[in-house]
């Protein structure tokens, strides 16, 4: 095997071609994308993402870049600390560490491109012909193509897992998360989760001057669309829940309702085997997790180190999609479910149902932190 072809270039996508670089093999990157205009605002790695970012040569850029920070600090509705919950240190590596999801983009992308990975913009997949020694592509700008292998990073809506496999639906969990940047506050000294009536907000750091805060909410049984004109005001309602004073400072400075980054929580969990032929589809297109266990990117970078570490034998398609499927499926499976679950429990409690007997929202995400510690 020495081309490869990747559909996607976010996390998954250039983890994936970077791990392969490193072993010599040809990358081609297509990203539907004219360019570069990365959505989000922060994300959270624990140890285990910061492990498989070291395998690729990223972990202490993305430490310098970013905010390393100690357990999380889990609270009630006024400030009162219940639990700690996160991955222990995983050697020299802190139980998390806070980055701008565009800075991690950067760092990810640099590393590619020193590596020698080729990419080519505002284009995607239309055709996927296995021939059983390789693959043929059609481009959507009428371009052709043959590869070794193809590997679907293209997210949760993936194109390639369409195609390959049939028409699939994300399952919409019946939450939303919102996310707004700020000018760090002096006193934040780690990661803080609070959980209110209405919905669930954390506090996370991702520079010495800079951090975000999430909240979790149920905006309706239907997918829900906000309007821009209600940003502002529904998610500084969601903030004025929370009596802390280092939230309620933060209020006024919600003032941009196109910063506001909003979007409905999906989870896709696609049945094993996750390969056909030569084409295997990896990270959210595979295995989508909403960020109840702020898993998701990190599973996406796993893929991509077991990947290249399985596609070192050359021994076949069949035999290193098959190794692939052994070391991840029941580990991503446990954290899409484990997320789900938890989301499962909070929109209970934003609906004024009590939860089931047995619940446990601090061990379930301490169980499945801690397996999350295992080497992949």
């Amino acid at each position: 095997m020495k081309k490869v072809l990747i559909v996607g270039g976010g996390i998954g996508g250039q983890s994936a071609a970077i791990a392969l670089r490193q072993i010599g093999i040809e990358v081609e990157i297509v990203e539907l994308l004219p360019k570069f205009d990365v959505y989000g605002v922060g994300i959270i790695q624990q140890a285990n993402a910061l492990r498989a970012l070291d395998a690729l040569g990223c972990a202490d850029e993305a430490l310098k870049r970013g905010s390393p920070y100690p357990m999380v600090k889990m609270c009630t509705q006024t400030g009162h600390q219940i639990a700690e919950a996160g991955t222990p240190p995983i050697g020299r590596f802190p139980s998390h560490n806070g980055i701008s999801r565009r800075v991690l983009h950067d760092v990810l992308f640099e590393r590619s491109k020193e590596v020698g990975a080729v990419y080519r913009m505002g284009l995607t997949v239309d055709t996927i012909t296995d021939k059983g020694d390789g693959v043929d592509v059609v481009f959507s700008d009428g371009s052709t193509g043959s590869y070794d292998i193809l590997i679907g990073g293209d997210g949760i809506n993936s194109k390639v897992r369409n195609l390959i496999f049939g028409k699939s639906k994300p399952n919409y969990v019946g939450l939303s998360n919102w996310r707004y940047a700020f000018k760090r506050p002096k006193d934040l000294d780690t990661g803080y989760i609070y959980f209110g009536e209405k919905s669930k907000l954390g506090i996370i750091p991702m520079t010495e001057d800079s951090c975000y805060i999430f909240v979790v909410s149920a905006e309706g049984v239907d997918n829900p669309f906000i309007k821009e004109d209600q940003m502002i005001p529904k998610l500084q309602s969601y903030m004025q829940e929370y009596p802390i004073p280092m939230i309620q400072d933060l209020i006024d400075q919600v003032v941009d309702p196109k910063l506001v980054n909003y979007r409905p929580l999906e989870t896709m969990n696609l049945p094993a085997p996750w390969y056909r032929g030569n084409v295997i589809i990896i990270g959210d297109a595979a295995h989508a997790t909403i960020p109840q266990l702020g898993s998701g990117a990190a599973l996406a970078i796993e893929d991509a180190v077991v990947l290249a570490e399985e596609m070192k034998k050359q021994d076949g398609a069949e035999a290193i999609f098959s190794r692939f499927m052994e070391r991840r499926y029941n580990r991503c499976k446990m954290v899409v479910e484990a997320s789900e679950k938890l989301g499962e429990w909070e929109l209970m409690t934003f609906e004024g149902k009590p939860l089931p007997e047995g619940a446990n929202i601090g061990a379930t995400m301490g169980k499945t932190c801690m397996a999350l510690t295992q080497p992949i």
